[in-house]
């Protein structure tokens, strides 16, 4: 949470550290800003704030040791306040500053309504393509589990108009628990539709998840972002000045030779599966997939887009 000024709460800026673990959002809901995962950026974006009030985290830090690139995220002279730590009760601290400050109606206005684009997206797969589906197709109040990586990045600000959701994520720099994170959370909410969007290389850390996912008949649609590569693994070799890569230390973030069949892979494991390679066949296999309950994976082959 950080605030410019606290004079009035429509002055605040909400704003949530790069992973938080879970996060109440889409209409209905007042939308909060997620810090940008590479350092420099979320740097920049907190550059111009005076004042960061902190409830229910530590001060933001990056993940990693950049050469020459800022560790620790708050702007310098930037005052740091905690209004609740992790381990206190947030919502009730949140409340009483409300309270403190009559402002029940100040998020009046921040609100977000229902306006996402209407059509089928077209021609390439891309991840943007994808996020528009995602957006206009998700039911209300389904759960999310975010672990595509690279291929993510647009998701979230493309479904911040979306039907009212929960939006959970992994809270530090490891991967693997997005699709154990996704079974958590159907047979804990069995009457919540969730939908697992998975990249190819964090999905082979816990692909067992699938078979339990089909043992307990959990509502669980899996979207397999398949680029065939560790992509983000490539981007923080470059980020961390190891030097120019050789073409064996390229080949260890690489997943293909072979290329890993999804759809064989969640067939074998009880899961029905289909694989989309343009933005059409995606829409529509995720329409049908939003339309029953169940397990589904959906092998998407994503055009992969790396930021610069």
């Amino acid at each position: 949470f950080a605030a410019g000024q606290l004079a009035k709460a429509s002055q605040a800026d909400l704003i949530c550290e790069t992973f938080p673990a879970r996060l109440q959002r889409g209409a209905g809901r007042v939308p909060v800003q997620r810090l940008p995962y590479f350092a420099e950026q979320a740097a920049e974006l907190l550059s111009q704030y005076q004042q960061l009030i902190l409830v229910g985290c530590a001060a933001p830090v990056s993940f990693f040791a950049y050469p020459g690139k800022p560790s620790y995220l708050a702007a310098e002279g930037c005052e740091v306040l905690t209004l609740a730590e992790v381990h206190h009760d947030t919502a009730a601290a949140l409340r009483a500053v409300v309270m403190q400050m009559a402002a029940e109606d100040a998020t009046a206005d921040l609100v977000v309504q229902v306006q996402v684009p209407s059509g089928t997206p077209k021609g390439l797969l891309t991840p943007l393509a994808m996020a528009e589906t995602v957006a206009q197709l998700m039911p209300e109040n389904a759960i999310v589990s975010d672990e595509a990586a690279t291929c993510g990045l647009a998701m979230y600000p493309a479904t911040v108009q979306a039907p009212a959701h929960d939006w959970l994520t992994l809270t530090g720099g490891a991967i693997g628990q997005g699709l154990p994170l996704s079974l958590g959370a159907a047979l804990a909410c069995p009457e919540r539709k969730v939908i697992a969007l998975e990249a190819d290389g964090s999905a082979m850390y816990t692909l067992q998840a699938l078979w339990t996912m089909a043992r307990e008949n959990t509502d669980v649609t899996v979207v397999i972002f398949n680029n065939r590569s560790y992509a983000i693994l490539n981007i923080e070799l470059a980020r961390v000045g190891a030097g120019q890569p050789t073409p064996k230390t390229l080949s260890m973030f690489d997943l293909s030779r072979p290329d890993i069949d999804w759809v064989a892979l969640s067939e074998g494991m009880g899961v029905p599966a289909t694989k989309a390679s343009n933005a059409e066949q995606f829409h529509q296999q995720f329409a049908d997939a939003m339309a029953v309950k169940g397990p589904r994976l959906i092998e998407a082959m994503v055009v992969q887009q790396v930021p610069g």
